[in-house]
């Protein structure tokens, strides 16, 4: 087989050869020279623990004679002696260590660290009003039948500026009350996550209806007291946001898409208008979508369409 194939192709043969020699060498380097700097590594290890075992003994014997010298007494055991030493903090502390209490200099604490940075954009997206927009805007350019026409990045452009400005209060709150007193090291992390989830919550719970949050309380077997109401106080300190997250995402698409319903209905009018005038005049070879969209975006312009789209989604939120 291996000469039939290098009577077909030579060079491919030499080529695969040419390569499996150079990986082969390559590897030896590299076991070579992990071997060598663990070698190394050991020998310098070693040769540290030396030195410092000589000077802990000499800082110790210089110490001594510093506390006799000054003092004019020899210490004794368990007098506190001053020497300027200052303390150190504990090695490995981190903002990752205070969250979820392990070391974040370890590699699976660094990759989990990376994996919650990756992820915290798409958090901030659900937990915020971004996603009603988008959806809402996605469907009025459905309706319009633009195809691309505003693209995909003028649309999260736009979505991402107005969840910036319905967001503002929200955002100061969380600056006020958890940033700015942590980075003053006022409060500690935990103190300053909890803070800031309280105006998200009260965010959330405003726009959540009672129906889907009931049906998640239901879903994670959450126990509530009896006699226990679902006021806001409750729903605001004693629900986790696992349970409030899901139910606010939910509550969102249900009003996203109720404003995509009506969206569709004056541009389903037209629609419907020009397919029957098409058929009247005999033009079944004619696509409506063609006749129709001109005057989808005259009716949208005349109508100052983007501004009652904006007012409406703005307005559509409680605050």
């Amino acid at each position: 087989m291996l000469k039939r194939l290098f009577n077909a192709d030579k060079k491919l043969v030499l080529r695969f050869f040419a390569s499996f020699l150079l990986s082969a060498v390559l590897i030896a380097l590299a076991c070579g020279l992990s071997a060598y700097a663990a070698s190394a590594e050991s020998g310098n290890s070693s040769q540290s623990a030396v030195t410092s075992d000589n000077s802990s003994a000499t800082s110790d014997t210089s110490n001594t004679s510093n506390t006799s010298d000054t003092s004019g007494s020899t210490a004794k055991p368990g007098d506190y002696v001053d020497n300027g030493a200052t303390s150190v903090g504990t090695p490995g502390s981190s903002v990752l260590q205070e969250v979820i209490g392990v070391d974040a200099s370890q590699p699976l604490e660094i990759i989990i660290l990376l994996t919650l940075i990756a992820l915290a954009p798409s958090l901030l997206i659900m937990m915020t009003c971004f996603m009603r927009i988008v959806i809402v805007l996605g469907f009025l350019r459905s309706a319009m039948q633009t195809q691309n026409t505003p693209p995909n990045m003028v649309l999260t452009g736009i979505a991402l500026f107005l969840t910036i400005f319905i967001m503002a209060p929200v955002f100061a709150e969380i600056n006020d009350t958890a940033y700015q007193p942590y980075v003053n090291e006022k409060i500690t992390t935990e103190e300053a996550l909890e803070t800031a989830s309280v105006p998200l919550k009260r965010f959330m719970l405003k726009q959540t209806s009672n129906d889907d949050l009931e049906f998640f309380i239901k879903l994670s077997k959450t126990e509530i007291p009896e006699g226990t109401e679902l006021t806001d106080e409750y729903k605001q300190t004693e629900l986790p946001l696992s349970t409030i997250i899901p139910s606010f995402i939910i509550s969102e698409l249900k009003r996203a898409f109720q404003m995509g319903f009506m969206i569709f209905l004056p541009f389903l009018i037209i629609d419907i208008v020009v397919g029957s005038t098409l058929m009247s005049m005999g033009m079944m070879m004619l696509p409506p979508a063609m006749i129709s969209m001109p005057f989808k975006i005259l009716v949208f312009v005349l109508a100052d369409g983007w501004n009652l789209m904006i007012g409406s989604l703005v307005s559509s939120y409680n605050w």
